[in-house]
């Protein structure tokens, strides 16, 4: 009963079959290929708009790349202090940004507050080159603790990123959760709310390296080819990049893989609410919980055949993630071991 992480679940079958496909005969390089061109146009109609897609192969490459077209080196990119560019990315995006400075900002549930982030931004805005140039918003949907933005919820940040003459970026390794758990469309929650840049992560959902740079901003993405290749994330068989994207998002399959994930993850906090020990602090909103689990009762959790993550960012806290492979019946022998351990 694995619960560590999406990260360690397989490939959708309908993925491995898409590979296997494309593995059939030759094909031209670098994204030149049919299978390259059919994705990108399938990820535009995702979003209902005319934008450029740049596939990459990990989730730290589209996140500091994408930055480093956001921010120039002499900027500040804002972020939740729990956000994944701050706390689990090394110094990818100081490397490709050439030294942007992350500026953490608190708040509660993975949101950081709006008002504490102005109160940064106008502080640098006053010390003027004496601080780093506020450049960019970066928030995660779903974000680190767990919990998902609606539109309503990017509108306080996007109207901080116009009064700043900022751009906008959000990370969405688990989007496909977000959309399903906000029940708006990716649309609403990307380029309509105000984001201008996407990091677009199917990994997690059934792919094997599925990951994208959506630029809203035609502008912004002039000089985007020049950075994917300099980092070394332009496939030379770019095809089997695209096959997984055609596969996933094929009959939205990536909207019904996230739809079980949130199910069972729903299901699963059922669960620890009903433990007396236990609390959830945040709302279970996509596919992950973050329950505070006392020492002694993670101890029988993991003898039982719980297998989960500590979280360090508070004592006790602990991680359990479902995904679109979970088995329904690995969460009802998950609960009935919860019940059972006082």
């Amino acid at each position: 009963m694995n619960f560590v992480s999406d990260n360690q679940a397989g490939v959708h079958e309908s993925v491995l079959a898409a590979l296997e496909e494309a593995n059939s005969g030759s094909s031209p390089g670098y994204g030149e290929d049919k299978l390259t061109a059919a994705a990108e146009k399938s990820v535009s109609a995702v979003f209902e708009t005319d934008c450029d897609v740049f596939f990459v192969t990990t989730g730290t490459a589209a996140n500091a790349l994408a930055m480093s077209a956001l921010c120039p080196p002499w900027g500040a990119i804002y972020c939740h202090e729990g956000a994944h560019i701050q706390n689990d990315e090394n110094t990818a995006v100081e490397l490709l940004t050439g030294g942007a400075r992350m500026v953490p900002i608190a708040g509660e549930a993975g949101k950081p507050d709006p008002q504490l982030m102005r109160a940064h931004m106008t502080t640098a805005t006053i010390h003027g080159v004496h601080n780093a140039r506020p450049g960019a918003i970066s928030l995660s949907n779903v974000s680190e603790s767990g919990t998902v933005f609606s539109p309503e919820d990017i509108a306080p940040y996007s109207a901080l990123a116009d009064e700043f003459r900022l751009t906008l970026h959000m990370d969405g390794a688990r989007f496909a959760n977000a959309v399903v758990a906000s029940e708006a469309s990716p649309a609403d929650l990307t380029w309509r709310s105000g984001i201008d840049c996407l990091s677009f992560g199917l990994t997690k959902n059934g792919g094997i390296a599925a990951e994208a740079v959506v630029m809203f901003d035609q502008a912004m993405a002039e000089q985007f080819a020049f950075r994917r290749k300099r980092a070394g994330h332009l496939w030379s068989k770019q095809r089997f990049l695209a096959a997984q994207w055609l596969a996933l998002l094929k009959n939205d399959l990536w909207l019904s893989n996230a739809r079980h994930a949130n199910a069972m993850a729903h299901r699963l906090a059922a669960g620890f609410k009903a433990h007396p020990c236990i609390e959830l602090p945040w709302p279970v909103d996509a596919n992950e919980l973050f329950p505070v689990v006392p020492d002694h009762l993670r101890e029988r959790f993991r003898e039982a055949g719980l297998e989960f993550y500590d979280w360090p960012a508070q004592s006790d806290m602990t991680r359990f993630v479902t995904h679109f492979a979970t088995d329904p019946e690995d969460i009802e022998r998950a609960i009935e071991i919860i019940a059972s351990k006082k």
